[in-house]
């Protein structure tokens, strides 16, 4: 089969703040307002807790992220805060459904959303070129690209729009921190690191990203290689891997 020609390469330098502080809490964009309406300009600017929350320039910052990771390129709707007029533009397109004009974003839409913010993320508040990859068709990577971007740095996961938001991250095998998105320490990073990718995921895949992510490390494994996770640990369906130069 043919190898698809697209590049999935893009800046990052959503700040922890923005994902963390306000922007996602019951007084800002809340989970109920953005994921259970079509993420299109009438449904934004038809909802006043919404439209309120987007006064904020984090609220502004992490929408923009959202919309660049849910909707694919060449789409892209203005919002009107104030009198201001704001575009947001869509970009990679893991979660094209939800810009339909009674779209919404399911468990599924929301974990693929939620992985490509997080992957997103920059401590440093620096724009650095990344590539992404995973199980979704909008994540198809070329071999250029996968020959430019060949160091493997992390795998994320998880759900920002719960009332709790749930952020994880696994590790590149062989690495012991992510200083793009936790800066100098794992202990205060914005997502939890929960060990190595090969012990938490499944895969890696050919193009070198990890799939069904937990969110704990095993307790052991048997000697037919099975894992034996904790009580309680969550599987994600969908996970962003991310290589760097």
């Amino acid at each position: 089969m043919a190898e698809v020609q697209q590049e999935v390469v893009v800046h990052n330098a959503l700040t922890r703040n923005a994902l963390t502080r306000n922007a996602l809490t019951r007084n800002a964009l809340t989970r109920n307002a953005l994921t259970r309406n079509a993420l299109t300009r009438n449904a934004l600017m038809g909802n006043s807790f919404t439209k309120e929350a987007l006064r904020d320039p984090e609220s502004r910052e992490l929408l923009s992220f959202i919309v660049s990771c849910a909707l694919p390129e060449g789409e892209s709707f203005d919002v009107d805060v104030g009198r201001k007029s704001y575009t947001f533009s869509g970009e990679l397109g893991l979660a094209p459904e939800w810009g339909k004009s009674r779209g919404s974003c399911d468990e599924t839409c929301q974990e693929w959303v939620s992985a490509c913010l997080l992957a997103r993320v920059n401590y440093w508040g620096e724009h650095v070129t990344i590539s992404l990859r995973g199980q979704n068709d909008a994540l198809s990577s070329t071999k250029r690209e996968r020959e430019k971007y060949d160091v493997p740095e992390a795998t994320y996961f998880g759900n920002v729009f719960q009332d709790t938001q749930r952020r994880f991250a696994c590790l590149a095998p062989g690495k012991r921190s992510i200083p793009r998105v936790c800066g100098n320490s794992l202990d205060d990073c914005v997502v939890d690191v929960v060990g190595d990718c090969n012990d938490v995921c499944d895969g890696p895949r050919h193009d070198g990203s990890f799939l069904h992510c937990r969110d704990r490390e095993p307790l052991f494994e048997l000697p037919c290689g099975t894992r034996i996770f904790p009580p309680r640990t969550d599987r994600y369906k969908s996970s962003v891997t991310v290589f760097l130069e």
